[in-house]
């Protein structure tokens, strides 16, 4: 399979909808608690200061997604902050892989020089290896820092890159 990375485009909209959506429901990697409405998609992934699309050449089908945009503002704006998300049926076939590298290239054209993750839940064993193989560093862990759907509380790491 023949994967490209580009730019989001309002047509994109329901299919990222659905993807992310499924990742908020799994309640186990983002903070969100509630998903997308199809009337919010295009608002929220066009309002990123850049969303990359994972399309297979040959069907055309969006497997995953990611948001680029700041961590903090003024005198901290040119840290970066992303979101992941691969459809469930294209896991493992390093769409996740593709995209993390493909934000960490696009970065610097918005004027970030540092990709900083706030809350990687420790249970994500396959993007901490990804994160940890591209050369981020460990930043430290916030013990019992995200709530899991089960109401019990798990430890969070955080990750920097230089861009």
């Amino acid at each position: 399979m023949n994967v490209t990375i580009r730019t989001y485009t309002p047509a994109d909209a329901e299919a990222c909808r659905l993807i992310w959506n499924r990742v908020v429901e799994d309640g186990v990697a983002f903070p969100q608690e509630e998903g997308l409405a199809p009337a919010e998609a295009d608002a929220f992934f066009s309002a990123q200061t850049h969303t990359g699309v994972a399309v297979d050449d040959e069907t055309g089908r969006i497997l995953g997604l990611y948001i680029l945009h700041p961590n903090n503002v003024g005198r901290c704006g040119h840290i970066a902050n992303a979101s992941y998300a691969v459809d469930a049926s294209a896991r493992g076939l390093h769409i996740g892989e593709k995209l993390v590298l493909d934000c960490l290239a696009q970065a610097p054209a918005y004027g970030f020089r540092i990709l900083q993750f706030n809350a990687v839940v420790a249970s994500n064993v396959h993007a901490i290896h990804l994160y940890e193989r591209l050369g981020f560093t460990r930043l430290g862990v916030v013990p019992g820092g995200f709530r899991l759907p089960s109401g019990t509380y798990e430890d969070i790491i955080l990750f920097y890159h230089g861009v």
